[in-house]
């Protein structure tokens, strides 16, 4: 549940920001030219919050405020630039489109495989191969990988 609501945060801090941000495109003159800038401005302010925040603190801001962090697989250490952009990416554009494809009905859910071969099916996992963990466990697991002998 602390995954769905940081999205929720996540989307509800990057819009209320860009409204903040609508006077100034709205100034800029046209439609056209103020709902691109919007556009531009909603990207790069989710690319800084899903990529730039997470490289840099291993969170988003609703993942910081709801205390989950976001970590690479297998080691639990920090995801690189890559991996993130891909999990942006992959979040932008494969997501959205993902309740459209639940009502075109199973024939067109079904169609073939989501994920890459070989790949074990988790809950938690990311395409990208990062995860979300609760900080409290990730703490825990850094505290338990410490003190195992070698």
């Amino acid at each position: 549940m602390r995954r769905y609501l940081a999205v929720g945060l996540d989307a509800y801090l990057c819009l209320l920001a860009v409204g903040l941000l609508v006077r100034s495109c709205l100034a800029s003159g046209g439609t056209g030219r103020a709902i691109a800038l919007l556009v531009v401005q909603l990207i790069v302010l989710s690319f800084a919050n899903q990529v730039l925040l997470t490289m840099a603190v291993r969170a988003s801001a609703g993942k910081l405020i709801m205390g989950v962090r976001v970590i690479r697989l297998p080691d639990a250490g920090r995801p690189g630039f890559r991996k993130l952009v891909l999990r942006w990416l992959y979040g932008l554009l494969w997501l959205p489109l993902q309740p459209w494809r639940r009502l075109r009905g199973p024939a067109a859910a079904g169609g073939g495989p989501e994920r890459p071969a070989g790949r074990p099916v988790e809950p938690y996992e990311d395409l990208a191969g990062v995860r979300q963990v609760r900080h409290s466990d990730l703490r825990s697991y850094r505290a338990a990988v410490r003190g195992r002998p070698d």
